[in-house]
This record gives C-alpha cells, sequence and structure tokens, in this order.
C-alpha cells in the first residue's frame, strides 16, 4: 500500500469524516450529470448486479457515437444544467441511502479530476461505502492513491470509428499500466464496436500492450434495442469467439429503450 494512505481512517469512519470535511469546503465539489441507484449494472463481466453510479461531467475526447455528450459538450449543452456541482458528502450520503455494495464512478472520463482533492474525497468515501469501479477511456493513468480506493477499472479505449485521432485516443503509458491492472485481475478492457472491422484494431491493442484475452470485453454501439441486437450480432459474436474475447450487450437499452443513460 502507498506510503500516503497507510494511515487513512478506517472504513466504519471514514463517511463521517468525509462528510464532515465537505460541509466546512464549498471546494469539495464535482461536476456531477447524475447519481442513480440501486440500478443494474449494464456492460461487461459484472452485468446484471445490483450498483449505484455516480456519473461525473467533462471529458478530454470527443467520441462522435458518445452516448453521454451531455457531460462534456458545451457547443450543444448548457454544462453548468447538465453537469452541475456537486458537494462530495452530498454524493457519499445518496450513495449510502441506496444500500448497494458497489459503486460505479463513471462520466465523461472521471480521471479528468484526478489530482484534485475533491475526486480523491469521493473515492474515500464510496470506499467506505463499498467497492469502487471506475470507468475510464484509458487516455489517464491511475495514480497510487487512485488504485488504492478502486476496487476494479473498466478501460474502454478508443477505435478509430470514434471519430477521435489515434494521438489522443491511445496514450502508451496510460494503457500499460491499465494491461497490467488486467492481467492481475483488477481491470477489463471494454471495446465499443460498430462492425466487426474495429475488431482488427482490438486484435492490435491487446496484442501490443498483452492484454489478456479473457479480460477483453466487446460491445455493439448502439442506442437501440433494435440496432444492438441485429443481423451484426450474430456475425461479432462468431468473430468474438474465434479470438476467445467476451461479448456484451448493453442492459440499459435492453430493459429502457433509449432512455439517457445513467
Amino acid at each position: 500500500m502507498p506510503r500516503q494512505l497507510q494511515h487513512l481512517p478506517r472504513k466504519d469512519t471514514v463517511t463521517t469524516t468525509i462528510v464532515a470535511r465537505a460541509h466546512s469546503s464549498h471546494a469539495l465539489q464535482l461536476p456531477t450529470a447524475a447519481v442513480v441507484g440501486p440500478t443494474l449494472h449494464g456492460e461487461g463481466p459484472h452485468t446484471g448486479r445490483p450498483v449505484s453510479v455516480v456519473r461525473l461531467g467533462m471529458c478530454n475526447l470527443a467520441c462522435v457515437w458518445c452516448d453521454s455528450s451531455y457531460t462534456w459538450d458545451r457547443s450543444r449543452y448548457n454544462l453548468a444544467i447538465e453537469a452541475p456541482d456537486r458537494g462530495v458528502h452530498d454524493i457519499c450520503d445518496e450513495v449510502a441511502s441506496h444500500g448497494t455494495r458497489t459503486t460505479i464512478v463513471t462520466g465523461g472520463e472521471p480521471l479528468i479530476h484526478q489530482g484534485r482533492q475533491p475526486l480523491a474525497e469521493l473515492l474515500i468515501g464510496l470506499s467506505a461505502i463499498g467497492d469502487v469501479h471506475l470507468e475510464t477511456n484509458g487516455t489517464i493513468p491511475p495514480t497510487d492513491h487512485t488504485r488504492a480506493l478502486v476496487h476494479h477499472f473498466a478501460v474502454s479505449p478508443k477505435v478509430s470509428s470514434s471519430g477521435e485521432s489515434r494521438h489522443r485516443r491511445v496514450r502508451v503509458g496510460a494503457l500499460r499500466v491499465y494491461a497490467d491492472l488486467a492481467r492481475s485481475g483488477r481491470a477489463h478492457f471494454q471495446y465499443v464496436v460498430t462492425s466487426g472491422r474495429d475488431l482488427d484494431e482490438v486484435d492490435e491493442m491487446v496484442a501490443e500492450y498483452r492484454i489478456p484475452a479473457r479480460e477483453v470485453w466487446i460491445v455493439p454501439e448502439g442506442s437501440t434495442a433494435d440496432r444492438m441486437v441485429s443481423d451484426d450480432l450474430a456475425y461479432l459474436a462468431q468473430a468474438v469467439l474465434a479470438r476467445g474475447y467476451n461479448l456484451s450487450t448493453r442492459l440499459p437499452v435492453l430493459i429502457w429503450g433509449n432512455r439517457r443513460p445513467m
């Protein structure tokens, strides 16, 4: 455990500590699009498990098919309305009221706030409640502090169909860190694909960074159930099986349809 974390308060006292700190400082706030729960984990190896979701604002990428662009796209949305600043203590209190054992911190890109006290305090508070899973696009490596507080990372590097340049979406140093975490069972890689052609890029990344095939999940892009469960899905399933990867749909889309994601 990193030296600076050796004397963290016990879990049963951390929530009280974080709330007291947050009440005493208006600076402990994060842009927050939603706090939802209890709900169901939507994708990947933990699909269907009861969770809470904390969706933060802001991102360092701008994928053309992003289903949460309201968290970062200032050209189309008023972020003061869509992702207003919210106190860390309020977020932790609401999550604690859900009674779930796992909280997903997502975005946007949550690690864009890494290095700031509010995110550090949020992770401390949520880890006192239960396991913390963090969803990231894999461009920002976690610090030792973040790694100590996050139980599992869902890493979603973007392929070229995202519309982002390779320079922006592929960061070698960060991907090496996440690949190491995947080999130790603390991360999985989750690729959104628009067609079977995207799998060639996935294959290259898996080979280059030695990502275990068992920790690779392929998710078809789609905002409706009809689009997700199309003829392409059967082809994709065969291609995924041939590679030893895993296939995941998006459970919220199948259950609730074309609603704003949580």
